[in-house]
């Protein structure tokens, strides 16, 4: 992606609008040039003020204003890519119906550029038939319509609906500049993202292999040493890369949830299988997310038929090897061959405070002694993280991002998991 290159953030008349102020501050951040576009009901939401004091350009909403500059025709021509947010049901129908009543109208029919709409709207106005009808028409034209998060909604709703969170719009928005960007410089079909032209979703074009689940080290034929992973994070994680567009490759060991259509599946028991098959999966690939809970030491015996209770004597005595460490191994396998390795190697921690320290500290210490690039943190305990709905977790980045804090369902940590490894690709 090029520096300096010009947005049009357009704002719909909607609630989310105050989300934008943060999609707004990513863009600066990576030194573009943001021209906003609000409409006449948004600014009922978010003042021009604000508008103009975060993007450090005068805002205007109409074809009459500013007309010394040609304006409604002006920034549609020299946009190199034409993001609403948030799309609200009435912007897109007027969109898709190709009507010129204000600023914004007038700036997308005249733009060559890409054009991605994040639409937010209660439920029952995301399915109505007129709204598909409008959201298909807007595909057919090429205009990217990024699918509406599932979450609550204003007031006492949930579902369908919600704006994607910024980070996933940001990242989409990069996919969409470099893709216009390899368009301009190549011949071939694929954009300087790798993604295909044409494709949606922040991972398309990549292969991402996920992890997921909870290894056993087996004692006898009957009894192991587990853990109480129960792969639902994972798993999340595998549906939002898949929704994301990418080709995931799922390696799942010993699941309590069932596996999302759509992967490519291998399955594994211990330690050293889950091993041999993510460094499979691996080849060819984009990235690599570590999600499944890994057994740090297995028996240094196997006994190949029950182990009996012998009268009085007590409990035998176990005694236990260290299990390799597969993470460390996937780093340690690229810095070898830079180019055999995943671009993006993504690792868990599943941590508890002590008295050496908190989880955070933990954390960092252990995403200096892995040497990944991306740490995904959550406390765990008996009633925390494994087998649970939902989850909190910090996302820590090797080369000194801001931390990512999300919270809620296990889908929406997977959605943010997802956009900080997307953004790392970019990165």
């Amino acid at each position: 992606m090029t520096a300096q290159q010009r947005i049009v953030l357009g704002i719909g008349g909607g609630i989310a609008a105050y989300k934008v102020a943060s999609l707004l501050r990513l863009f600066k951040e990576s030194g573009h040039h943001v021209d906003v576009v609000p409409t006449e009901a948004s600014l009922q939401f978010v003042g021009r003020a604000t508008w103009e004091a975060l993007s450090g350009r005068p805002v205007h909403t109409g074809v009459f204003e500013a007309v010394e500059d040609v304006n409604h025709v002006r920034l549609g021509q020299e946009a190199d890519l034409v993001v609403i947010a948030p799309a609200t049901a009435d912007l897109m129908a007027r969109l898709a119906a190709g009507m010129a009543s204000d600023l914004l109208g007038n700036t997308v029919l005249a733009s060559r550029a890409p054009v991605m709409l994040a639409p937010a709207m209660h439920t029952e106005m995301w399915e109505n038939p007129a709204t598909t009808a409008n959201v298909a028409t807007l595909r057919s034209r090429g205009i990217t319509v990024v699918d509406p998060a599932v979450g609550r909604l204003t007031g006492k709703d949930s579902g369908a609906g919600r704006m994607p969170d910024p980070q996933d719009l940001f990242a989409e928005a990069q996919r969409l500049l470099a893709t216009a960007s390899g368009r301009q410089g190549t011949t071939g079909d694929q954009g300087a993202a790798g993604a295909p032209s044409g494709t949606g979703g922040v991972l398309a074009g990549r292969t991402v292999v996920v992890s997921a689940g909870g290894t056993r080290e087996p004692l006898d034929p009957v009894r192991f040493l587990g853990n109480r992973s129960s792969g639902k994070q994972g798993t999340a994680i595998a549906r939002a890369a898949l929704a994301a567009g990418a080709t995931v490759r799922l390696v799942a060991a010993h699941l309590e949830t069932g596996v999302p259509d759509g992967v490519e599946l291998s399955t594994a028991s211990t330690a050293l299988q889950l091993r041999d098959a993510v460094t499979a999966a691996c080849e060819g690939a984009d990235a690599v997310v570590m999600a499944a809970a890994v057994a740090d030491f297995r028996p240094a015996d196997y006994a190949g038929s029950k182990i009996k209770k012998k009268g009085d004597d007590g409990a035998p005595t176990l005694t236990l090897v260290r299990n390799p460490d597969i993470l460390a191994g996937l780093v340690d396998h690229r810095r070898a061959d830079a180019a055999a390795g995943p671009a993006v190697i993504v690792g868990f921690a599943a941590e508890t405070g002590d008295a050496e320290g908190s989880v955070m500290d933990h954390a960092r210490a252990k995403l200096a002694r892995k040497g990944c690039d991306l740490l995904v943190v959550n406390e765990v305990g008996t009633t925390l993280g494994f087998g649970t709905e939902d989850n909190t977790v910090v996302i820590l980045a090797a080369d000194g991002a801001d931390e990512v804090h999300v919270a809620g369902t296990k889908d929406e940590v997977a959605r943010g998991v997802v956009t900080a490894l997307a953004t790392a690709l970019n990165r």
